[in-house]
């Protein structure tokens, strides 16, 4: 498996929503994490499938949380 690594701004948006999420109810900001993991395994198997943003940006929407991953073809 390839490994991802995010934007340090992005590590940390992740930290504070799971967070967030958590103080909302129990076990929803595992939740968020699950999907997020999710997302990136479904955009690595098949990043053509998913919208270009800018250069080869691809983006993925989450489907239950108000959240894209944005992913750099270039790096994967």
């Amino acid at each position: 498996m390839r490994k991802i690594t995010f934007h340090e701004e992005a590590d940390a948006e992740v930290t504070e929503a799971a967070r967030y999420y958590e103080t909302k109810s129990e076990g929803l900001g595992f939740s968020f994490l699950i999907e997020l993991e999710a997302a990136i395994e479904q955009v690595l198997a098949n990043p053509e499938a998913y919208q270009r943003v800018g250069g080869e940006v691809r983006r993925k929407r989450f489907r239950r949380f108000p959240y894209n991953l944005l992913l750099d073809a270039r790096q994967m």
